[in-house]
């Protein structure tokens, strides 16, 4: 599924061609996504200005005149612009039409994605009021990252992809820093000192900016703005390449199950 590197991708390429213009028509063909999309967004939207595009997590938060869509891509969504009289995939789910002709359209073949509307502040909003720091950001540091997880008996790949802690950082983020880092992934949180918790935030930050640099990965169906795929998945040092050897000591990458999610790492670089 789309992760952060993926929608900041997103949120960049839709940016310059969104913010400024002023929403004409929503077009909504199939209303039944993970949450129904409102019907009443064909008569809210139509005349806003949207004011920006930022993201929270794997969200997207566009502002429309004095309130906010709530965007989320899902399993398989994407966002793309397009000519507003250009066909439409049968997946184009949900439509904003911009007074210059152009479209942005959601497609989401499995239909697990989300368009919502808040005229309150969209932190508060139940889907991300309870969201951890952001990786990125300036709080996510060793020590606020040794203060969560000390008292944890939980392994720390889980424990960086909760979102309650941190928002935003998905399995194949988790399997790429954690080896960045060093760290073997089933450690447990309470046995990772201050200088490893270091080690991992720095490694989640430059993991995720290498990513978003190279416009994310493209797995199944992620595309950005423009319809082009990400490139990060030819960089992936262990994710994806069970028994394949380690890019850096050559010793056969391991893959096993934690919890439902595919966990990958170099026995040998990462203790």
């Amino acid at each position: 599924m789309p992760e952060l590197p993926e929608v900041e991708t997103t949120r960049r390429g839709l940016e310059p061609s969104l913010v400024g213009r002023t929403v004409q028509h929503v077009v909504i063909r199939h209303a039944r996504l993970r949450h129904p999309i409102p019907p009443t967004l064909t008569e809210i939207l139509p005349g806003h200005d949207i004011r920006g595009i930022t993201r929270r997590a794997k969200y997207l938060l566009i502002q429309c005149g004095e309130g906010w869509l709530i965007l989320h891509l899902g399993m398989s969504g994407s966002l793309r612009l397009a000519p507003a009289d250009s066909p439409v995939d049968r997946h184009d789910h949900f439509e904003l039409v911009l007074d210059n002709g152009q479209a942005m359209r959601l497609r989401d073949p499995r239909r697990f994605g989300a368009v919502l509307w808040t005229e309150d502040d969209p932190a508060a909003h139940p889907l991300l009021r309870a969201l951890g720091v952001e990786p990125l950001s300036e709080a996510f540091t060793g020590e606020y990252l040794h203060a969560i997880v000390q008292r944890r008996t939980a392994a720390i790949k889980p424990l960086l992809m909760n979102s309650h802690l941190v928002a935003g950082i998905g399995n194949i983020y988790a399997n790429e820093a954690l080896f960045r880092a060093g760290v073997h992934p089933e450690t447990p949180g309470r046995r990772l000192g201050h200088q490893r918790c270091g080690k991992i935030t720095t490694a989640v930050k430059e993991t995720l900016r290498l990513a978003i640099a190279a416009g994310g990965s493209s797995l199944r169906d992620f595309v950005n703005a423009a319809g082009q795929p990400g490139y990060f998945q030819q960089q992936y040092s262990v994710y994806g390449r069970g028994q394949e050897p380690c890019r850096v000591c050559a010793a056969p990458v391991r893959h096993v199950r934690q919890g439902q999610r595919a966990t990958f790492y170099c026995p040998r670089c990462q203790q």
